[in-house]
């Protein structure tokens, strides 16, 4: 059975203050929306679509960013959850199976919930996401019948009785892809609102017979992100969750609370986490890693038995190999660094390649931006380089290479050749002792003229 995914991400989120659109607020370093594509994409559907509204082009960007097969739709007003699936009816025409609606503002449902409510679908036509609430507030309200799902009830519209339920709804909504739609076009917008919910195909389908099911999530996975304390609360939320996998995939975490995690971030067993250690989005670690204190992680993949830091940052791009030693106040970006080289001082590595077992010494930078272009710097396998050296891309060190400290290398060096480039060193004896007494004496009349 096929599948497809419906995020809704059109709403302006007032409540955030903000010219931001709400989905485009960052939860574990990612855009609210890419949670809710994250989780879906798990279940490979055949097509997602993100209906934007708000803040359209920048919501399609975030989208695309996180899946460039994205679908987008557009919902011009905001006129209910059931129009703005509705929209989505040109992106899935010609689909077959089930349709899953997420929404971009709900970042915690799991792809194992979804796929709970998938299997649902064997035995109804339509399923609904919902939670035993500890306070129910102003969430929908299931109405059962037994076993089956009635009908859903907003707040505004529930009776007092209705409201003294606690079993709620999400929002989350599965059915069949023609059925969906069918149904969505009989819904009506005769309510407190005026607009037009999709939670009334539920009762649309009970009145033509079809039996309608409920899956039941923890009340935590159906979070709804409104304001700013709620998103603050998510991102805690959202950390704790991430700490808690490490451990179960045997990684250990040296002070967790100041490690931060992003969506998407990957561990391997027996790799240890420093203190204050920050990870952003696309970040893959192996087994047997080290990453020590204050570093910084972004965009890169480090190879088993590879160590990190302290203070070192991995920009876009970094390529770790095994046993790579990346060491205190080094930034890496868009470079690869093959089995055993070392980095290990106060460097900048940047569009390069490094060969197995080179040594970078400190202070070495690779100069790769003229202003307008980036070049990139290739360097061979066992090469020496010596501390305080400025390699000048686009150029090549050979293998078996070695520069000279302080060097300023803007042409090609051979293998196994040595590349010194250096003024000639002028000795004045005693200049800087006759220097310093004068420059002394300078300052002691200025003083003591004012």
């Amino acid at each position: 059975m096929t599948i497809s995914v419906v995020i809704l991400a059109a709403g302006m989120g007032s409540r955030m203050n903000s010219d931001l659109p709400k989905v485009l607020h960052k939860l574990g370093g990612a855009p609210l929306v890419a949670h809710a594509m994250h989780a879906a994409q798990a279940l490979d559907p055949e097509r997602m679509v993100v209906v934007t509204g708000h803040g359209a082009e920048a919501v399609a960007k975030a989208a695309r960013a996180q899946n460039p097969d994205v679908l987008l739709a557009h919902q011009a007003e905001q006129n209910g959850t059931a129009h703005a699936v509705a929209q989505a009816r040109e992106a899935l025409k010609g689909v077959t199976g089930d349709v899953v609606v997420l929404y971009g503002d709900t970042p915690f449902v799991r792809s194992e919930t979804i796929e709970a409510m998938l299997e649902a679908r064997k035995d109804h036509a339509v399923v609904v996401l919902g939670f035993e609430a500890e306070d129910p507030g102003r969430y929908g309200r299931l109405v059962m019948e037994g076993e089956a799902l009635s009908r859903i009830v907003e707040f505004k519209d529930a009776s007092e009785a209705e409201r003294a339920i606690t079993l709620c709804n999400s929002g989350v909504i599965c059915a069949d892809a023609g059925a969906l739609f069918e149904l969505i076009d009989a819904v009506g917008n005769d309510n407190a609102s005026g607009e037009f919910y999709l939670t009334d195909i539920v009762g649309l389908a009970r009145d033509q017979g079809q039996s309608v099911g409920v899956v039941r999530c923890d009340e935590a996975e159906t979070l709804g992100i409104n304001t700013r304390e709620e998103l603050a609360g998510a991102e805690a939320a959202f950390q704790a969750r991430m700490r808690a996998e490490a451990y179960e995939d045997g990684v250990t975490l040296i002070a967790p609370e100041t490690i931060h995690f992003a969506l998407g971030t990957t561990i391997g067993r027996d790799s240890m986490i420093g203190p204050n250690v920050v990870f952003g989005p696309g970040v893959t670690i192996e087994s047997g890693v080290t990453v020590r204190a204050f570093c910084h992680l972004e965009g890169c993949h480090i190879s088993r038995g590879a160590e990190v830091g302290p203070f070192a940052r991995l920009r876009p791009g970094a390529e770790l190999a095994e046993d790579v030693h990346i060491g205190n106040f080094v930034e890496i970006k868009n470079a690869m660094l093959d089995q055993g080289a070392k980095v290990n001082h106060l460097s900048y590595i940047g569009d390069a390649d490094i060969g197995e077992r080179t040594n970078i010494g400190a202070g070495t930078i690779t100069c790769n931006y003229d202003g307008v272009f980036k070049h990139r710097t290739t360097i061979g396998a066992r090469a020496f380089i010596g501390s305080d050296t400025m390699l000048v891309a686009p150029v090549r060190i050979g293998n078996d290479a070695m520069t000279g400290s302080g060097s300023v290398i803007t042409e090609d060096v051979p293998d196994g050749a040595l590349a010194l480039e250096r003024s000639a060193q002028t000795t004045k004896p005693g200049l800087a002792l006759r220097l310093m007494q004068r420059l002394r004496a300078l300052k002691a009349k200025q003083q003591k003229e004012t």
